[in-house]
């Protein structure tokens, strides 16, 4: 059996764009892969992020934020490290030893949505779906 390929999903405060993108990447991409996130400055899960993955089928509320120094520190190995954040903020992530790539895929902030609930809530949707299809595409280039 083939070696799964492990990807680290990184945002600042791991509460919403990198959760999304390791619940999709698990379900997604099956057994060829194994996904994990993490932050910089990790926050509890955003409630709205729970809501709209939990309209499709998917309970993020028992998940938690991890640090992404603790992983750097405990030598975890990736293959692809990728950034779901800005661009300022990929800058400061570190670099992991015996990565094979890391990509920069930039998604507004789920924290950052405005205007009344259900306006939020449809901003996030918007966010989320963005993420899932990317997901897609990226897996079907394996």
């Amino acid at each position: 059996m083939k070696e799964k390929i492990r990807v680290l999903f990184i945002c600042i405060h791991n509460s919403g764009r990198s959760q999304m993108a390791e619940t999709f990447l698990k379900i997604i991409g099956g057994e060829r892969f194994e996904a994990e996130s993490a932050g910089l400055e990790p926050r509890p899960i955003n409630p709205y992020v729970i809501k709209v993955m939990e309209e499709i089928g998917y309970d993020l509320s028992g998940n938690t934020s991890d640090r992404v120094m603790q992983f750097f520190q405990e030598g975890r190995l990736y293959d692809y490290v990728i950034t779901v954040c800005n661009e300022s903020i990929e800058n400061q992530c570190p670099i992991f030893p015996g990565i094979a790539r890391r990509l920069y895929w930039p998604f507004p902030d789920p924290q950052k949505a405005t205007g009344t609930e259900d306006e939020k809530l449809d901003k996030i949707r918007s966010i989320r779906d963005q993420i899932r299809e990317h997901i897609k595409s990226w897996v079907k280039s394996f």
